[in-house]
């Protein structure tokens, strides 16, 4: 069976991409422009690893996250980060749930990673009070 990833992004290239590029490499993929899409996309159909856009254009990604979270306790993210993003920012997603991120500049291969590694790990979710295994930037999530 097809593991589920839904691609939140505002800008319709990149959705676009990584639907296209996932798609290929065997995943189903659902696309979501802002928190209203995202929400009732994983209300009506739950997915594996949501990838998440952390600077949403008029929203914030992060306020998504937890929004996804309170929802969906033991559900996979990765957040996206664009150039610019410091350290604090990452480290907040971090703690507000998120597994890892990934920097859109590098490979898509390191995004492939980092959702296979969640996949992999997807029948011991993350229990409530345990730290992420997060990896990001240069690396990928786990």
């Amino acid at each position: 069976m097809q593991k589920h990833i839904l691609v939140v992004d505002d800008e319709p290239q990149i959705r676009e991409l990584l639907a296209l590029y996932l798609t290929k490499n065997g995943f189903h993929v659902s696309t979501a422009s802002n928190s209203d899409e995202t929400m009732e996309l994983v209300r009506n159909n739950p997915v594996d690893v949501a990838i998440l856009d952390i600077g949403l254009a008029e929203e914030d990604g992060l306020s998504l996250l937890t929004q996804l979270k309170e929802e969906q306790p033991h559900q996979r993210v990765i957040m996206l980060t664009g150039l610019g993003f410091v350290e604090d920012v990452i480290q907040e997603a971090i703690s507000k749930g998120a597994d890892g991120y990934v920097n859109k500049a590098l490979p898509l291969t390191e995004l492939l990673l980092a959702i296979e590694g969640l996949v992999e790990k997807e029948t011991s979710p993350n229990q409530e009070g345990e730290e992420p295994e997060a990896y990001g930037g240069q690396s990928r999530a786990a």
